[in-house]
């Protein structure tokens, strides 16, 4: 959520509830003032379509025609709230439709489908359109965190759920048009687990933070 790399063009997540969708704003709006030919990306849930900053940044961005692609990651909970019993207009896209930004609702299971949906929306950016929406209906298999016991929702429906795996129909969709063989996929799995060990061993390797940094930046009211 806190990671940001400003040399890749990563400007972090945010711990408050669509936090970053006024942030994409003003990056693409500083774009826009400077004249550069780039596209802000962001991502967040449905449960920030909820909060007074996504529709306030949706007016903005429709106003000022700013460069930025929005993309709604609609996994129907919004940690354990379900979407039909906190939001009265369940088609998310609906939302940015109604300030006249360019929408339009996916499967977010499908790789392919959510890739050609995102080529259309930043090629017609690119063209001048100002921004555009996806809303990419997809699903959670697990728990929102450690702590939660997943009360909300039924077994069942995650495992019917888990049948629509993107990883695995993308796979299928690979295989059938002859795009990936028996050896593609050894190659793949050998090098996703070498990666994962690395990053293992890089992190147990690393050091601990000083203890004196946890009172670093941190300011207090002075006493009476």
């Amino acid at each position: 959520m806190h990671i940001f790399d400003a040399a890749t063009r990563f400007y972090g997540g945010n711990a408050i509830v669509g936090g970053g969708v006024p942030v994409a704003v003003r990056l693409a709006l500083a774009d826009k003032m400077q004249g550069k030919a780039n596209v802000t990306v962001c991502f967040f849930g449905e449960g920030a379509a909820a909060e007074g900053e996504f529709h306030e940044s949706m007016n903005l961005a429709a106003l000022w025609r700013v460069p930025v692609l929005f993309v709604c990651e609609n996994n129907l909970y919004a940690m354990g709230t379900a979407l039909d019993v906190s939001e009265s207009e369940t088609d998310i896209h609906r939302k940015a439709a109604a300030y006249r930004i360019p929408s339009e609702a996916v499967d977010g299971m499908n790789v392919v489908a959510v890739e050609a949906a995102a080529r259309r929306a930043i090629a017609a950016i690119r063209a001048g359109a100002g921004p555009a929406f996806i809303e990419a209906r997809t699903y959670r298999f697990r728990a929102h965190s450690m702590f939660d016991a997943q009360l909300y929702r039924d077994k069942r429906e995650v495992e019917a759920w888990r049948e629509r795996c993107p990883i695995r129909r993308f796979e299928t969709w690979l295989a059938a048009a002859g795009m990936l063989h028996d050896a593609d996929r050894a190659a793949i799995a050998q090098a996703v687990d070498a990666e994962v060990e690395a990053a293992v061993a890089f992190a147990e390797a690393g050091t601990w933070e000083p203890i004196a940094d946890l009172a670093r930046d941190v300011y207090t009211a002075a006493a009476p």
